[in-house]
C-alpha cells in the first residue's frame, strides 16, 4: 500500500502557505536544523510558526528596513501593541522603538546575539509573533506578493462556530467562558498571568508543575516565577506531591499538569491532585491538548483549561490558535475571565475564519485517529521485537488514572511515544512517514521529540542526566497518528524496523 511519498527537507506539511509543520526526513536534517547548519536552513521553506519566522514576515521585515530607520537593529513583527510593550519590558534596560504601519506593529532594538535570543525565546514562549495570514494580507496590499493563497474560510459567525463546537467538551453551560488566543502557548501565557495577578496580593507566588510538560509551558514557569517554582516530573510520586503542598501550600498560586503529559503520555490522578490544589487555595490549570478535550473530560477538576486548537480542531494543519476555558464554578471565576481576556493576544480574523471552516470535522476526525492509533499500538505491542518501551495513554502506570477521565474506553488519543530496540537514526531515516514537529492533523507525523524540543539537554552531559532522572530517553520518538489507512502506517513501520535490523 504505497500511501506515503518522500517529502524533501524543509517542505511544508501539509503543502500549503500557512502549514504548521515542515519535513525533517533524516536525523542529519534534525541536527542541522537545531544547530542552524547553513545547508539545512537553506532548504527550510517554513516551520512551526512560534519557532520559525514565516517567510511572509521576513518579506515585510525587508520592506520595513527600507521604509523605516531601523539600521542593524533586531526587528520583530508582533501580534499587538500590548505584546510590543511586554517584549520591551522583558528586555528591561535594552532601548527599543515601536513602529506601526497599516495595522502591523513592530518592535526594534539593538543588541548582541544573546539579547536577540532572549527576545526570540520570549516570543516563542508567549506566541507573540504576527500571524502569517495577517502578514499575507499586508503583503498583498503592499505588492510584496501578487495574491492570496486560495483556501476555504467560514462565511458566517466564526467565533460562534468555534465556541459551539468546543463547548460540549469544555463548559456547555458557559460558552462565554471560552476565550480564544492566537496559539495554545498564548492561551497558557494568559492563564499564567491571570492567576499570578490574582494570587500575588494574597501572598501566593509559587507554582507547581506535575509531570514532564511541554517545552514552553515549563519555560514560562521556570523563567517568570522568579525561581518560586516546584517541578515534580513523576506524576505518580504522591509523597513528593503531598510534601510540596504541605511545605508550600500557603504560597501556591497555581498547579499545572497535562492530560496526558508530553511526551511520556502519563496521567496524574487528577481528581486527587485537584482536590489538593483547592484545599490549599491554588488554581488548577490543566492542558488536555495531547489527547484532546473530546477524548478526556477534565472539566470537573480544572479551574482553567488551556487547549491548543492547532491540534485536532485545525485538522488540516494550517492554523495556529488556542483556547482558554474557565470553570464557572471555580473560585474567582469572573475575575479570572476578566484577567485572562486582558492578557490574551487578539486572534486574527482570517485565522479564526479558517479554523471555523475546519472545525466541523472535529468529532469524526478525532474518532478516526483514535481508531487508527489503536490498530497501530496493538501492532507494536504484539510485534515480537522492535519496541523497547511504549508510552501511551493506557500504559500500566497511568491506565486507571486515564480511564477515570476518558469519555469512553476507546478514546485513547492518537499521540504516543516509543523507543526502539535498535539504532534509532537508522529507523528514523528509513521509515517512509511524514517527519516533522506538531501533531493532531490529517498527516501522520513522526519526530525525535527530545532532539527537537530539548536539544540543549541532548547535547550536554548534565542535560542527559536531567533527562535520565525524569525517565526520558534522548532517542525517544513521538508519533501523531493521522487519517491515512492504519495498514499503510504499519507497513511504513515495518520498513523502518527492517532498516534498523529488527
Amino acid at each position: 500500500m504505497n500511501v506515503f511519498q518522500p517529502i524533501p527537507l524543509g517542505t511544508r506539511i501539509p503543502p500549503r502557505l500557512h502549514a504548521v509543520s515542515c519535513s525533517l526526513p533524516t536525523m542529519r536534517d534534525v541536527i542541522g536544523y537545531e544547530e542552524k547548519d547553513e545547508e539545512t536552513v537553506a532548504h527550510m521553506c517554513s516551520g512551526y510558526p512560534r519557532f520559525v519566522i514565516h517567510p511572509l514576515l521576513l518579506s515585510i521585515e525587508r520592506a520595513w528596513r527600507e521604509r523605516f530607520p531601523i539600521g542593524d537593529d533586531a526587528l520583530w513583527l508582533l501580534s499587538s501593541e500590548q505584546m510590543a510593550n511586554q517584549l520591551a519590558a522583558h528586555l528591561e534596560d535594552v532601548p527599543s522603538r515601536t513602529f506601526e504601519h497599516d495595522g502591523v506593529i513592530g518592535l526594534a532594538h539593538p543588541g548582541d546575539d544573546e539579547i536577540r535570543k532572549r527576545a526570540r525565546a520570549f516570543l516563542q514562549h508567549t506566541g507573540g509573533l504576527l500571524s502569517s495570514r495577517a502578514a499575507e494580507d499586508y503583503a498583498v496590499r503592499h505588492g510584496l506578493i501578487p495574491a492570496h493563497a486560495p483556501e476555504e474560510t467560514w462565511k458566517g459567525d466564526a467565533l460562534e462556530r468555534v465556541r459551539s463546537t468546543l463547548a460540549p467538551y469544555l463548559y456547555p453551560d458557559a460558552v462565554e467562558n471560552i476565550r480564544l488566543g492566537p496559539s495554545g502557548m498564548n492561551a497558557f501565557w494568559a492563564a499564567f498571568n491571570a492567576v499570578s495577578e490574582l494570587q500575588r496580593p494574597r501572598g501566593r507566588d509559587t507554582w507547581l508543575q506535575v509531570g514532564w510538560l511541554y517545552l514552553d509551558t515549563g519555560a514560562i514557569l521556570a523563567k517568570f516565577t522568579h525561581a518560586r517554582f516546584i517541578r515534580i516530573y513523576d506524576v505518580h510520586d504522591r509523597s513528593a506531591i503531598e510534601t510540596a503542598f504541605r511545605e508550600h501550600g500557603d504560597r501556591l498560586a497555581g498547579v499545572v499538569t497535562e492530560v496526558t503529559t508530553n511526551p511520556l503520555m502519563q496521567t496524574v490522578d487528577l481528581p486527587w491532585l485537584a482536590a489538593l490544589a483547592r484545599e490549599h487555595g491554588a488554581c488548577m490549570v490543566v492542558d488536555p491538548s495531547i489527547t484532546s478535550p473530546r477524548n478526556v473530560d477534565v472539566t470537573p477538576h480544572a479551574d482553567i483549561i488551556v487547549n491548543s486548537l492547532t491540534k485536532y480542531a485545525a485538522c488540516e494543519g494550517d492554523v495556529i490558535l488556542g483556547a482558554v476555558a474557565i470553570n464557572p464554578t471555580a473560585r474567582n471565576s469572573k475575575q479570572l475571565i476578566q484577567r485572562v481576556s486582558s492578557f490574551l493576544e487578539p486572534v486574527y480574523p482570517r485565522d479564526l475564519a479558517r479554523l471555523a471552516a475546519e472545525i466541523g470535522q472535529y468529532d469524526a476526525f478525532i474518532d478516526t485517529l483514535n481508531t487508527n492509533a489503536r490498530q497501530v499500538i496493538d501492532y507494536l505491542r504484539n510485534r515480537s521485537r522492535g519496541v523497547r518501551r511504549l508510552f501511551w495513554s493506557l500504559q500500566e502506570d497511568s491506565r486507571a488514572n486515564f480511564l477515570r477521565l476518558a469519555r469512553a474506553p476507546d478514546r485513547i488519543g492518537p499521540v504516543f511515544s516509543f523507543e526502539i530496540d535498535g539504532p534509532m537514526p537508522a529507523f528514523y531515516d528509513a521509515v517512509p512517514l511524514p517527519k516533522g514537529p506538531s501533531f493532531g492533523m490529517r498527516n501522520t507525523l513522526l519526530c525525535p521529540f527530545i532532539y527537537l524540543a530539548h536539544y540543549d539537554l541532548v547535547t550536554d552531559e548534565a542535560g542527559r542526566r536531567q533527562l535520565a532522572a525524569a525517565g526520558v530517553s534522548p532517542d525517544l520518538l513521538r508519533i501523531s497518528i493521522g487519517a491515512e489507512p492504519a495498514e499503510a502506517i504499519i507497513e511504513a513501520f515495518e520498513i523502518g524496523f527492517r532498516a534498523a535490523g529488527l
